[in-house]
């Protein structure tokens, strides 16, 4: 499914247009481009999330890890383990 476009208006260095036209063909090069700015954008986004999320899981708010993530996920394996039933 085609996605629908708009044409945008924006400057780039003379050499990495010269660049772009002698590498990318005339009709790919808008696609080029716009693929090269999604990636861009995604690495954003993605160190965004990255600094908002910085210390999340700090002891401050999650003291049940105070004594290691690999202690927290024993205890939580070990109390969802089903109880056996001693047989008299």
């Amino acid at each position: 499914m085609a996605t629908a476009t708009k044409q945008a208006n924006f400057t780039l260095p003379e050499d990495l247009l010269d660049e772009l036209k002698a590498l990318v063909p005339r009709g790919a090069q808008s696609k080029v481009v716009g693929d090269a700015l999604r990636n861009e954008l995604t690495r954003i986004k993605f160190r965004q999330a990255l600094t908002k999320s910085f210390g999340a899981w700090g002891r401050g708010r999650h003291p049940e890890l105070e004594k290691g993530a690999r202690q927290f996920v024993r205890l939580l394996r070990k109390s969802s383990r089903p109880t056996r039933i001693a047989r008299s």
